[in-house]
This record gives structure tokens, sequence and C-alpha cells, in this order.
């Protein structure tokens, strides 16, 4: 074998090393997710109590204006919850900037529209950017130390972690996901488990959410009748 041949060779060699450390190097922060959130991740039949639960928000669909189909599975989830007395209220949590459209303007409208929740019900947070903001200014900015929280199995093990990290007794309840394909809920099972290093190193440094607001009465106002 040529020179050529051995220099390829051995730049697979390290290009699957590195893959191989890096899965691994992964592996650590997506094993504390799981171990966090041991016995705190329910299905809707079986979900606990809280006064309030979280949806955290995702891509709106190609329209703009509506959810998309993940989205539209943890907001139907949410709104039975409310129905079955499993909570009181409803905070939607996402980007009201989002690269897809208003998450948050979506979701509120999809509840107290299309799923009949009374608009008293629902506050909505438009600076909860990812999953971390979310949990932190439930704790910062409404107050909140318990709590279900929404998003589909792949993502659930990671938000809960976070939020019960952050001090709030949060208990995750896997949403419904109508019309998601098993390639899509594959790929976000990978992306989710890589996403797992970054909500360690928010962990570890605990760092502030993006937008820092002061504290707001809504939901606190909505449970006593205020």
């Amino acid at each position: 074998m040529g020179r050529f041949g051995w220099s390829w060779r051995r730049l697979l060699i390290r290009l699957g090393v590195a893959g191989v450390v890096g899965l691994l190097a992964a592996g650590l922060p997506w094993m504390w997710t799981e171990n966090a959130a041991s016995g705190h991740e329910y299905d809707e039949a079986n979900a606990p109590t809280a006064d309030v639960v979280i949806v955290l928000g995702t891509a709106v669909a190609a329209d703009r204006q509506n959810p998309g189909d993940r989205l539209t599975g943890r907001l139907e989830t949410a709104a039975e919850l409310v129905r079955g007395g499993r909570a009181q209220m409803i905070l939607v949590s996402g980007d009201g900037e989002g690269d897809s459209g208003d998450e948050t303007s979506a979701m509120t409208s999809h509840l107290t529209g299309r799923l009949g929740i009374d608009a008293r019900r629902v506050v909505a947070d438009p600076f909860g950017l990812d999953t971390y903001d979310t949990c932190a200014r439930a704790r910062d900015v409404y107050g909140l130390t318990r709590t279900l929280v929404v998003t589909q199995s792949d993502h659930l093990s990671r938000a809960v972690a976070i939020c019960r990290h952050l001090g709030l007794d949060a208990d995750g309840v896997a949403a419904r996901c109508t019309g998601c394909t098993a390639t899509l809920i594959a790929g976000k099972a990978v992306r989710d488990y890589f996403a797992c290093t970054k909500a360690a190193w928010d962990a570890v440094r605990d760092r502030p959410a993006a937008v820092s607001s002061p504290p707001s009465p809504a939901l606190t106002q909505a449970l006593t009748g205020g």
C-alpha cells in the first residue's frame, strides 16, 4: 500500500476514534438526564396533579399560524390534563420570534380556539427560548415551585432533569405525537441525545435565562381568581 493509502487509512481511523469519543462524551450528560428524571415521567393517563402544566414550545406549521405536529400533540395533552382536573392552568412557553413563527401565539390560539380551553386558564411566556430558559423563567418570573411539563418522550427526560435541577418539583407527561413519522421521532431522539451535553453544561454553570424579566403575577392571580 502506498504512502497516500496509509494516510487515508490513518485519517479514517482518527475520525472513527473521534466519533466514538464524542458519543461516549455525550453519553454522560444523557445518563445524568435519565437519572435525574427517573421516577418523574408519566403517560397522560397516569399523570399526577399540579396547579400548572408547562407546554414547551417547538416549531410552528408552514403557514406560521398553526402549531406543527409535535406542538399540536403537546397542546392536546395539556388540554386533556386540564379537562381531567390534573392541572388548572397552562403556561405555554416558547420563542415569540421563532424561525418558524410566533410559537406562543400559535399555542395560545390553538388552545383557546380549536381545543376550547378558557383563555383565563392560559398564560404565555414568549421568552422561553429553550428548555433551560423555560424552566428558569417558570421559577423566577412566574413563581412556580411545582409543575407538570409536557413534551414528547424523546425530550421528556432532559426537560424534567433541567427543571428539577433548577429547583422545580417537576413531573413530566409524555405528549401525543399524531402525524409524527418514525423517521422524525428517531431523528429527534438522536438530536436530544447530543442536546443533553448543552443541558448539562448549562446546569453546571447555573446560567441565567437569556431574557430577564420582572416577576409576573399572571399565574398567581389566575389561580386565586384575582
